[in-house]
């Protein structure tokens, strides 16, 4: 069975820096694609960043430069590291595999950026 487990949201101020943890159980996070969504109060979910299981990775525009997702094969967890937060952060954020042609989700963290 496939978990993803999301951790590390929380209220931080603008500018300030947040790391979200993807813990993944079921499958590897070396040999599968992993993306960080996120979806902010009647807005749709949107991809923020995606990492291929050959390390290849893409970011939306809106945070680009600012935030890196990368990967502990070991702990078979992904991480999103997020510097210089903004107010438009704000948002719960998922992680998200296909595995066995389906999509799993985590159930999500809240992070909060205050202006």
């Amino acid at each position: 069975q496939v978990q993803l487990v999301e951790s590390g949201g929380g209220l931080v101020q603008a500018g300030g820096s947040l790391r979200l943890s993807c813990a993944a159980s079921g499958i590897m996070v070396s040999v599968n694609d992993m993306g960080w969504y996120r979806q902010a109060p009647g807005k749709q979910r949107e991809l923020v960043a995606r990492m291929t299981y050959g390390g290849s990775t893409n970011y939306v525009d809106s945070v680009k430069g600012r935030f890196t997702i990368s990967r502990d094969n070991g702990k078979n967890t992904v991480y999103l590291q997020m510097n210089s937060l903004k107010p438009e952060d704000t948002a719960v954020y998922y992680c998200r595999t296909v595995a066995w042609g389906r999509p799993y989700w985590g159930q999500g963290t809240q992070v909060t950026v205050s202006s």
